[in-house]
């Protein structure tokens, strides 16, 4: 059988057995070790995982996965996100739409805290949606602005769909993070303004904070303050060394769990529950990245052994004269119409054996591919008919918005997403600009 009808076999395979329901890790890595095992005997079956086994122990940047999360979910469980939303709500809400510009903040800060898009869509639809609704806001602003908002997660560091990228495509996690950081407060920047602009324009959905629970004593707003930005103080606790090398990635990471620890144990908020719930979650969400990332690395590995990445190759630019961009958008595409079943995590270790190897083929960065692949994700995620986030916000929402009013919402909030990917696609150095200086120094 020619090596290119054996890939599509693999790789047809593996779709139906996601489509079944299997779990994700089960399926890749069930489909690669079974196609080594045909290819190359049992000795190759037997080798290839468990010398992907001994990749992913052996990866020393895995280390930050653990710490981030945890780090992350001390911060939420022990409720520090409360203090952040108290904080906006005191100073933004003076400005036409400010709770909703208070919203963004608080979900790029939650990003930073955790590195997952549904921790900041959990947030918001518990802390930030009922306080929006009570105050008058329009109901398709407010989900969407959640929405979108909570997708920034997986751009901002410490993003964990940037450790699985690295992982897979073997480029360094710090190059991808600092290349997340500019885009990611720049499409936050750009919600911002879509906001403000759209509450200028028609008052009503985005009222005024009454004066009487703004006008609180300076000293009240400064304590407020300073609770709120404690989040954002760990934060460069933690990177500051990494970004002057003063510190390993690593090292921060555990700088940045340790602080997150210490700041809720002077608050007087880790108890035991806290603890506990925070340790259960971090060893939940590491386990199942390290299957994941163990089954891509296998199925990677049976890929290259093919050489399906260079018949593909042959495929688009010899036999069909497409140029590399359209190679690229058409990439871009898939992920959209995958995202529609598929969570980020899925598509990327489907796509990826394929994908990152023909991005290098074409000439193209490799890590500013990773963040055009997350920001398409994150449109993905919030694109009809089954987006990602739509389901989550309906599970959460209450009952008077509805699916349409979800639908709905999401539109505007798409189009400065797709401008902002415009962006990054037509101006690589947005991305690029801040890893080539931190790295250069």
């Amino acid at each position: 059988m020619p090596y290119e009808m054996i890939a599509a076999l693999m790789f047809s395979t593996m779709m139906l057995m996601l489509l079944t329901g299997q779990r994700v890790f089960g399926a890749i890595g069930f489909v690669a070790v079974v196609a080594a095992f045909f290819l190359w005997g049992d000795r190759g079956g037997f080798d290839l995982g468990f010398s992907a086994a001994m990749k992913l122990m052996k990866w020393y940047p895995l280390l930050t996965l653990p710490m981030f999360i945890f780090m992350g979910y001390v911060l939420s469980e022990s409720r520090i996100a409360d203090d952040l939303y108290k904080m906006f709500h005191v100073w933004m809400g003076g400005l036409s739409g400010g709770l909703a510009v208070g919203t963004i903040g608080l979900m790029v800060l939650i990003s930073a805290m955790n590195g997952l898009s549904v921790a900041g869509m959990a947030i918001g639809a518990t802390i930030a949606l009922p306080e929006l609704l009570r105050r008058g806001y329009d109901k398709r602003m407010v989900t969407g602005v959640i929405q979108a908002g909570s997708s920034l997660g997986i751009l901002v560091p410490p993003s964990v769909v940037l450790v699985l990228y690295a992982m897979i495509a073997r480029q360094p996690v710090g190059q991808l993070w600092l290349a997340g950081v500019i885009p990611g407060l720049m499409m936050a920047t750009m919600f911002v303004l879509y906001i403000v602009i759209r509450c200028k324009m028609n008052p009503a959905l985005g009222p005024i904070l009454p004066a009487a629970e703004r006008d609180l004593p300076r000293a009240e707003k400064m304590r407020l303050l300073r609770a709120g930005l404690l989040p954002l103080a760990i934060f460069f606790i933690m990177m500051v060394p990494f970004i002057n090398g003063w510190t390993s990635l690593v090292e921060s990471s555990a700088i940045g769990a340790l602080a997150a620890f210490g700041a809720a144990v002077l608050k007087g908020r880790m108890t035991r529950d806290v603890f506990e719930n925070s340790v259960r979650k971090t060893l939940g969400i590491s386990c199942m990245f390290m299957w994941i990332i163990l089954a891509a690395l296998a199925f990677g590995a049976v890929f290259d052994g093919l050489g399906a990445v260079k018949a593909i190759d042959n495929l688009f630019t010899e036999q069909l004269g497409l140029s590399p961009w359209v190679i690229l958008i058409l990439m871009q595409l898939s992920f959209i119409i995958m995202g529609t079943f598929l969570d980020d995590t899925a598509m990327l270790v489907i796509v990826a054996p394929l994908y990152v190897p023909l991005v290098g083929a074409l000439g193209f960065d490799l890590i500013w591919y990773g963040i055009l692949y997350t920001i398409t994700t994150q449109i993905a995620y919030m694109t009809p008919p089954f987006g990602y986030n739509l389901f989550l916000m309906r599970a959460m929402a209450p009952p008077e918005i509805s699916l349409k009013d979800i639908y709905v919402s999401i539109i505007p909030f798409v189009l400065v997403m797709i401008a902002a990917l415009a962006l990054v696609m037509l101006f690589p150095q947005i991305a690029l600009w801040l890893p080539e200086y931190v790295y250069g120094k």
